[in-house]
């Protein structure tokens, strides 16, 4: 989670949507007196300061009670979402890497341990989006360019780092793995995402 004053925005960090990648580019661009949470593992050259009450995923909601309502209504507000099938393989390949390679696919959905995250850029009843925008993972490069032009915040069309991309190895579009039952699983989990992001399969 970033909190910068320099440039006036806040960036709600969601989850397996490059926002590892966009914090440590955003590290060295931020001022002194901003706020950044801390990385695990870590990775340079971000560098977390000020974070005192913060950390990494937390909701937006949590945000707008710990910061002065100037800067809750002055600063630009955003996150990033994703596909939720492709975030739901995404999610799995990581939790299998740190588990050693030994959970299925079959059985990481049995779990139904998935990684929603319309809570995080939600008002407490999660019935309304209370960040001004929502990028599109899809689109990230450009919505990124978008957002940072009107912002300030130098930047050429890169992110320049590519965090936690170790986890997967296969590489098959999530069309490619997903079975009839697990597509229909991941549409009951993720209702609230697609209806309010228009996703399909």
């Amino acid at each position: 989670m970033v909190i910068s004053h320099k440039y006036r925005f806040i960036f709600i960090k969601t989850f397996k949507t490059a926002g590892t990648s966009i914090e440590i580019f955003l590290s060295p661009r931020c001022g002194p007196e901003d706020v950044l949470t801390p990385i695990f593992p870590h990775v340079e050259p971000h560098v977390a300061r000020n974070f005192d009450g913060f950390f990494n995923h937390i909701p937006a909601c949590d945000v707008m009670e710990k910061v002065p309502r100037d800067v809750w209504n002055g600063y630009f507000k955003f996150c990033v979402e994703r596909n939720p099938w492709d975030k739901t393989l995404s999610h799995y390949h990581m939790v299998n890497f740190r588990k050693g390679g030994a959970l299925s696919f079959e059985e990481y959905m049995a779990r139904r341990e998935f990684c929603q995250c319309y809570q995080l850029y939600t008002d407490r009843a999660k019935s309304r989006t209370i960040v001004d925008r929502v990028l599109r993972y899809e689109q990230l490069m450009e919505e990124l360019g978008e957002v940072f032009g009107k912002l300030g915040v130098p930047f050429g069309g890169s992110l320049e780092v590519s965090a936690k991309s170790e986890y997967r190895t296969d590489r098959r579009p999530y069309r490619e793995v997903f079975t009839e039952a697990q597509r229909s699983v991941i549409e009951a989990e993720y209702a609230w995402e697609i209806q309010a992001h228009g996703y399909t399969f």
